[in-house]
C-alpha cells in the first residue's frame, strides 16, 4: 500500500493572502476540472458526468491514464478523491487545517495500492518514492495554491 502526506502553508510569508473561501473555491474547481490546474498537457480530459446531493463523479486522463473517481465535498474543510477505476484505487484527500496559531494550512493524504500490482511490489514502491519527492505532493499542493491566487488575479475564480 502506497501511504503519503504533505502539508504546506498557505500563506507563507511574501505571498498574497488567500482565504479559506478562496482557498476553497480553488480545491472544489480543481475537483471539477484539473485541466485548470495541472501542467499544460498533462490532464487532457476532465469531465464531471454525474452529480448527487453528496457527491459527483469525474472522469478524466491524467497522464494518459483513464481514470474515473467518485468525489465528496465537505465544504470548507476537504476534498476526497475515491479512485474508482484506473491504475489507482484506494482515496487521496485535499484537507484545509489551521494550526495552534489560527494559520492555515492545506494537506495532501492518500492510501492507495495499484491495481493489478503485487502490493509493496516495486511499482507500488516506485510510486510511493514519487509521491514522496520534492516533486510528489508537495509540489502539487504549492501549485494549487499558486493556481488559485493567479485565477484570483485574472477574476476567473
Amino acid at each position: 500500500m502506497i501511504y503519503s502526506t504533505a502539508t504546506v502553508p498557505v500563506n507563507p510569508h511574501g505571498e498574497p493572502r488567500l482565504t479559506r473561501d478562496q482557498i476553497w473555491k480553488g480545491l472544489e474547481r480543481k475537483a471539477r476540472d484539473a485541466r485548470l490546474f495541472l501542467p499544460p498537457g498533462l490532464c487532457t480530459r476532465c469531465d464531471v458526468t454525474e452529480e448527487s446531493r453528496t457527491h459527483f463523479v469525474r472522469e478524466a486522463t491524467i497522464a494518459g491514464a483513464d481514470l474515473r473517481e467518485i468525489i465528496t465535498l465537505e465544504p470548507g474543510r476537504k476534498v476526497t478523491f475515491f479512485q474508482a477505476s484506473g491504475p489507482r484505487e484506494g482515496a487521496i484527500i485535499n484537507a484545509l487545517t489551521e494550526d495552534a496559531a489560527g494559520a492555515l494550512h492545506l494537506t495532501f493524504y492518500c492510501y492507495l495500492g495499484l491495481r493489478d500490482k503485487m502490493p509493496n511490489g516495486p511499482e507500488e514502491q516506485a510510486e510511493q518514492a514519487q509521491f514522496d519527492s520534492d516533486q510528489g505532493y508537495k509540489a502539487a499542493l504549492l501549485s494549487t495554491l499558486k493556481r488559485t491566487r493567479e485565477m484570483l488575479a485574472e477574476g476567473t475564480l
